[in-house]
């Protein structure tokens, strides 16, 4: 399964702002509207046929195309896009026993059309 996610790539871990209760005491950490707004977005552009709640082992591969130079931790990348993919349905879950290697993901940069370009193929187990 192949599709492409048409907005720049964002991480959740970076993407963080402090909760407050109702004193204005700080509570925890929550997502911001920046990773939120992204996770909307992504839900609208993945395809339907692709949200098949795969259960079996499989082999994520993202090739990320970030719209800056700016140096980026793809495991953060990863993380975001694996909860999105979970969130969308593309995944049952994203623990190691589905989500079993992210083979041949990489990092470019393109000013002009940041994107993220998803495959997903069954991985065989040993």
């Amino acid at each position: 399964m192949k599709f492409v996610i048409n907005i720049s790539p964002i991480t959740k871990k970076n993407s963080m702002k402090p909760r407050m209760d109702r004193n204005g005491r700080f509570c925890g950490m929550m997502q911001s509207d920046a990773y939120r707004r992204y996770e909307e977005t992504c839900m609208l552009l993945i395809p339907g046929e692709c949200r098949v709640r795969i259960d079996y082992p499989v082999n994520v591969k993202a090739v990320y195309f970030m719209p800056t130079r700016r140096i980026v931790d793809i495991t953060n990348l990863h993380s975001a896009l694996h909860d999105v993919l979970v969130k969308a349905g593309v995944l049952k879950d994203d623990n190691s026993r589905i989500v079993v290697s992210t083979d041949g993901s990489r990092v470019f940069y393109d000013k002009n059309n940041p994107r993220t370009e998803v495959e997903i193929t069954s991985a065989k187990i040993m």
